[in-house]
């Protein structure tokens, strides 16, 4: 009893200790937004002085003292979270954060009697924070000096003696836990032998609850996930690692690092591609708490281009089409195709022409006539589809080349007109053939000719053409099958777009070119009528901050992008993606057996050809913080099964709560197990509970939980990447692995998803045994 006081009283004092020092921090942080205010008050008083220097200063000193003041007044939790004790180190420099530089300690730090001085103590958070005489009261996590905190271990410990992970909410701290990286050591801090509390930080922060947002891991990062959020930019580094090793979080984590270390190289943006919109309305919230926005789009491979939005999903036949490589070809010939709209079915003997008083009839007109120079000029269907052939020839986008249509339009009439003759006078020849094309390119017939011969297309006409199965058959010959034409033509019929079409649009906005659009009229705005300005600002140049929003709007391509769950992309969403990263870095994370794509290989070109020939360092994580030891090894069968041979990465930990299963004898009694089972997972657990369905039953799944409250939430089992839960109920493990060719590999991650306790209901096609168990998970 009198040992357990002893460590409270030890406990409580260090909590003190830490508090004291987190109060200091948060004046010094009070004085900062005072200056940042300070700094907003006198641009603004710039701003009444009236002159065009007066105007831009200010423009500047809004934006930059707007940046600060908003990371200041944002008072994150856990904003301080780490702490490191340090011996001397072997020199005496500093750097630009004011921590020492040495990674060694000094050769007289540990003296022959294992005894030492600590030498150096730095607080880790999430900004860094100068005292008014700018030494370090905080480093930021991304700074050189914070790598220890994260790199140290007991058998490479550098100059670490001891590591502290502080936990605190908005301005109290709540506990400490620490590591001793030299345990051999008695070292003392101001003559006083330095105190342990506790003995699993670590394990106290994979223990918590589950929310339905991601936190970040800053105060719990790992040696292997360090090396890879720190990792040099350059090039191409990959990053593989199993089920619940943190991939996510280390991508996001090194978005925030990259900017840190090299804000004016990234100043073109990060883009972090996610496989679904769940996974990004889960990890959205961390940039932020980095001390990082503004600067990093998380994008879903189905919204990676603007006004698309995937809300459809593609059954796996379908989707294995759309997804493969022969699509480009197909969209090459449909791009073209489509120009020919086809005309309606008219009585015998109707003509479709252009320039009669009748309207037109819709469909691609099959004869020009203008009249010019006081006479009729017909162009019959012949002339026109040679003039479309020698159009076509090139390889320019078909949007592009409507300039070029026209121009040949012009020639042919020319021709038939009979003028090109007339004067032997090169300028005369010149003076007539211009007014020749002026005539003709301003009458009316031949405008409505051209717009119906040589439309604008936009990538959904296109798309929406290929739906008329007989016309995609044409596009498609000797690349689909017809099984394949008739299933695709099908499914583009619908209005709402699948992730896969969404990457047919974007191939397709290449091949047809973006036409030329009207320049938008700028706003209103009452700094042009400040009188004297108009001599000295003819335009009044944007701000800084309005320029950062339009590139931020327009930005099409980024200095760097982050591939989250790499594996899953088709070739043709690679197409995608790697056109906004033509002359970018890459962070490409993934993992094989999580593959939801039917052919890796066929990916793997198509990867390889967006990444190009840049040179590839590659990473792997192996151990698993996310699933307990018991959850973890039953994955492991479902994995020998995918992918034989795979090792599964090592869990950390155990619960010694085995999975729990349930066989369901009728399938009209699914429903009710479902909801029941998680209804008792709800009890057991704080957090949040995922039910992994197969992808037809996730309306139906949705309805049995209504009931049962936010902590609970039904999802298609292509829909569980990267997400987790603190409990989770996988049903029907057949119907998940009879879904595609890869269900094998997509079961693997419906049952990694949980950090505490895994149900499994098993159905009849599940063939359960005595105990429940289907048999795609027996031994």
């Amino acid at each position: 009893m009198a040992a357990q006081e002893a460590v409270d009283t030890v406990r409580d004092r260090e909590i003190g200790v830490e508090q004291e020092h987190l109060d200091r921090v948060y004046r010094r942080l009070e004085e900062k937004i005072h200056e940042a205010e300070f700094l907003m008050n006198d641009a603004a008083q710039r701003g009444q002085v009236g002159t065009p220097g007066a105007l831009a200063e200010r423009d500047a000193q809004v934006f930059r003292a707007g940046i600060h003041l908003n990371r200041l007044n944002n008072e994150f939790e856990d904003f301080l979270f780490g702490r490191i004790d340090l011996l001397y180190g072997k020199d005496g420099k500093k750097g630009p954060d004011g921590a020492y530089t040495s990674v060694e300690p000094a050769e007289d730090a540990v003296r022959a009697d294992n005894t030492a001085d600590i030498g150096e103590t730095l607080h880790i958070g999430r900004i860094g924070v100068l005292d008014s005489d700018y030494a370090p009261l905080v480093i930021d996590w991304r700074a050189p000096a914070a790598a220890p905190f994260y790199r140290s271990t007991p058998v490479d410990p550098g100059r670490v003696v001891r590591r502290r992970v502080i936990r605190s909410k908005g301005r109290r701290v709540l506990g400490v836990e620490d590591d001793l990286m030299r345990p051999e050591l008695r070292a003392t801090l101001d003559g006083r032998e330095l105190p342990v509390i506790g003995d699993g930080a670590l394990m106290a922060a994979l223990g918590q609850a589950r929310s339905h947002t991601m936190r970040d891991i800053v105060s719990s990062i790992q040696a292997e996930q360090d090396l890879v959020i720190r990792a040099p930019a350059a090039s191409v580094t990959y990053v593989e690692g199993g089920p619940g090793t943190g991939k996510t979080a280390v991508a996001l984590h090194r978005a925030a690092y990259l900017l840190y270390q090299d804000r004016r190289r990234y100043a073109g943006g990060i883009l972090i591609v996610s496989p679904t919109p769940l996974l990004v309305s889960y990890t959205e919230g961390v940039l932020p708490s980095l001390g990082e926005e503004g600067q990093v789009a998380i994008r879903a491979v189905g919204s990676l281009v603007d006004g698309a939005e995937a809300t459809a999903y593609d059954d796996p036949a379908v989707a294995r089409v759309k997804g493969s490589s022969r699509m480009v070809h197909v969209l090459r010939k449909a791009a073209r195709g489509a120009l020919e709209t086809p005309a309606p079915r008219q009585p015998a003997g109707d003509q479709l022409e252009f320039g009669e008083e009748a309207p037109a009839p819709t469909g691609t007109p099959t004869r020009l006539r203008v009249v010019a120079f006081g006479r009729r000029i017909e162009l019959e269907a012949e002339d026109l589809r040679r003039i479309r052939h020698n159009v076509l020839g090139g390889t320019a986008p078909v949007n592009l080349l409507r300039p070029r249509a026209r121009r040949l339009l012009l020639d042919a009439l020319y021709a038939k007109s009979g003028s090109a003759g007339r004067h032997s006078d090169p300028e005369l020849a010149a003076e007539l053939r211009s007014s020749f094309d002026e005539d003709v390119s301003t009458e009316d017939s031949f405008l409505h000719f051209l717009d119906a011969w040589w439309p604008e297309l936009t990538p959904r006409q296109v798309l929406d053409a290929m739906a008329d199965e007989r016309r995609l058959g044409r596009w498609a010959r000797r690349i689909l099958n017809p099984g394949e034409v008739r299933r695709l033509a099908r499914s583009l019929r619908r209005r709402e777009l699948s992730v896969h079409d969404v990457a047919l649009l974007d191939e397709l906005h290449t091949l047809l070119g973006a036409p030329a659009r009207p320049r938008k009229k700028r706003e209103y705005d009452p700094l042009d009528q400040l009188s004297g300005l108009e001599e000295l600002m003819p335009v009044r140049e944007e701000t800084q901050r309005e320029r950062a929003e339009r590139l931020a709007a327009e930005r099409t391509e980024y200095a760097h992008v982050i591939v989250d769950e790499a594996q899953d992309l088709t070739p043709m969403q690679w197409r995608m993606v790697g056109r906004r990263g033509r002359h970018a870095t890459w962070t490409v994370v993934g993992d094989p057996a999580q593959s939801s794509w039917s052919d890796p290989d066929e990916a793997a070109e198509a990867r390889d050809e967006a990444l190009g020939s840049r040179p590839r360092r590659r990473f792997e994580l192996t151990v698993n913080y996310r699933n307990p030891a018991e959850i973890a090894e039953l994955a492991a069968k479902v994995l020998a099964l995918a992918m034989p041979g795979k090792e599964s990465p090592r869990a950390v930990r155990s619960t010694g709560v085995e999975p729990r299963f349930v066989p369901v004898q009728d399938k009209a009694d699914l429903a009710e197990t479902v909801r029941s089972e998680a209804a008792l997972l709800l009890d057991r657990v704080e957090g949040t509970v995922g039910v992994v369905v197969a992808m037809n039953r996730r309306a139906e799944a949705a309805r049995w939980l209504a009931e049962l409250g936010d902590r609970v939430v039904a999802l298609g089992s292509l829909e569980a990447k990267g997400l987790e839960y603190d409990a989770t109920v996988v049903v029907s493990p057949a119907e998940i692995a009879d879904e595609s060719p890869a269900g094998l590999r997509v079961l693997y991650v419906a049952l990694t998803r949980a950090t505490q306790q895994l149900t499994v209901v098993a159905g009849p096609g599940d063939m359960p045994d005595e105990a429940g168990v289907p048999d795609l998970l027996r031994d």
